[in-house]
């Protein structure tokens, strides 16, 4: 029997099945598509869900299915009416706020005014529309009938579980993940909830691996799979950091890619934390605070790289005259800080240009491996490092991560998609995790004075 997992990521959509030694072995996906406005760009939540039935229907047909786990980024909510069928059969109040949709600035500067302290909304007030908080606040002021007449406010995750059950909940670990609207030290929401009269529209919290519900009739008629076992589900990179967590390996540190380069680690000095480096204050599925640090690395990724960079897989050599020549690039390319204050738009090639698409992907690489110790460093958490995701798909961005911290522990799973696996622990919490493999730092005369020469460069300190 498998466990199936949505993944709702900001880019694409996924549903793997994940048999009992936690490896994904069928998956499909879908591209998780903004509309534009009016009222603002925003997911095609109609497309998704029928998407989504279509998948199920298929997967279930071949494989046996015991549960399904949703997981889903943690920058953006859904505003939903009692019925999940209601509207245009999603249940949504009002269009799911895409959260790279820039935010009006007066509602900016009146939302930054109530968002509360660093320990109230677990992260710095980041780009455009991220944070669920600050999405149902311009909701709020700009559609008001519409969020009187609702009945809950849900998490991507917990979205989807409810669309799928119909039973509605919170859970903490994507409450947790820069929502703002809850506070992970305290354990308590977070001062805006009640400043604005949301408590209504917050459901009560269910634990990450508890059954929410089984799929509504409807949906088990038209997929095949009656009386399917719906999780609560969690935050897409707290799922995979469970994973680890599980099999006992509490002082490691694990760094996601994809997207956003996210770093988790429990052992992470709470007085570390800081906002303006891309800090969070994450959730495990206790409840816990764990330390973070973002990048948008798969942004910075495709900057470099260009558009034609798709199949074209970096080579060592042209690493390495990269390196000699003193080609770089300096963060970030995208709307987002990252691990260094101001740095926004201000991404740039510096030293000879790369010559060719072999050596703008191999530069893509190397940013990107550049960024993950950026990410991995700032938490100072358990030197013990654990790979996974999107970027493990170029064969040189782990060594170059285990190059850029020599004699220290740098390990790539087994099964790339950790979330997927670590989702599946959820429902099934007595399956083994994927191995671990160390990676083989790759050789590159002068990466140490080039990764010096970076930073500077990053934190503006040369010109």
């Amino acid at each position: 029997m498998a466990v199936a997992v949505l993944d709702v990521g900001k880019t694409n959509v996924k549903l793997a099945l994940v048999d009992a030694d936690g490896h994904v072995t069928a998956a499909l996906s879908h591209p998780n598509a903004v509309l534009p406005g009016p009222p603002w760009r925003h997911h095609d939540l109609a497309g998704t869900a029928r998407w989504l039935v279509g998948a199920l229907g298929a997967l279930g047909r071949d494989h046996p299915i015991e549960a399904l786990v949703p997981v889903g980024h943690g920058s953006g909510g859904v505003l939903v009416v009692a019925d999940p069928e209601g509207g245009d059969g999603t249940g949504a109040a009002l269009p799911m706020i895409d959260y790279e949709e820039p935010c009006p600035p007066a509602l900016d500067a009146a939302y930054r005014a109530r968002a509360g302290s660093f320990a109230d909304r677990g992260s710095a007030v980041m780009m455009a529309s991220t944070h669920a908080a600050r999405q149902l606040f311009r909701m709020q002021a700009e559609a008001p009938r519409a969020v009187a007449g609702a009945r809950w406010f849900l998490n991507v995750a917990q979205y989807w579980g409810w669309w799928l059950t119909g039973q509605a909940a919170s859970e903490v670990t994507a409450m947790g993940a820069q929502s703002h609207l809850w506070n992970v030290p305290a354990r308590r929401w977070a001062p805006i909830v009640a400043a604005e009269g949301w408590e209504r529209l917050m459901p009560p919290f269910r634990r990450a691996d508890a059954p929410l519900g089984t799929l509504r009739p409807a949906l088990a008629g038209a997929t095949g799979l009656p009386g399917l076992t719906v999780l609560t589900g969690a935050h897409d990179s707290s799922a995979n950091f469970h994973l680890w967590r599980a099999a006992g390996l509490g002082d490691v540190t694990l760094i996601s890619t994809g997207t956003w380069i996210v770093a988790l680690s429990a052992g992470a000095d709470p007085g570390r934390l800081d906002e303006a480096r891309g800090m969070t204050i994450n959730a495990d599925i206790e409840g816990r605070p764990v330390g973070g640090a973002l990048a948008m690395g798969g942004r910075e990724f495709s900057a470099i790289a260009g558009p034609d960079w798709r199949g074209a897989a970096a080579d060592a050599e042209a690493i390495r005259r990269l390196v000699a020549r003193g080609t770089m690039a300096r963060p970030s390319f995208g709307a987002n800080d990252g691990q260094f204050p101001g740095s926004a738009g201000r991404g740039e090639i510096l030293g000879p240009p790369p010559e060719g698409q072999a050596e703008r992907t191999a530069l893509a690489v190397l940013h990107a491996a550049l960024l993950t110790l950026a990410c991995g460093e700032a938490l100072g958490g358990g030197a013990r490092w654990i790979l996974d995701g999107t970027f493990l798909k170029e064969r040189l961005f782990a060594p170059l991560v285990a190059a850029l911290r020599p004699g220290l522990p740098t390990e790539v799973s087994a099964e790339p998609e950790g979330v997927a696996a670590g989702a599946a622990l959820l429902a099934r919490p007595a399956a083994r995790p994927p191995a671990l493999s160390p990676a083989r730092p790759l050789e590159v005369p002068g990466l140490a004075d080039y990764a010096r020469r970076w930073r500077a460069l990053a934190e503006g300190a040369e010109a």
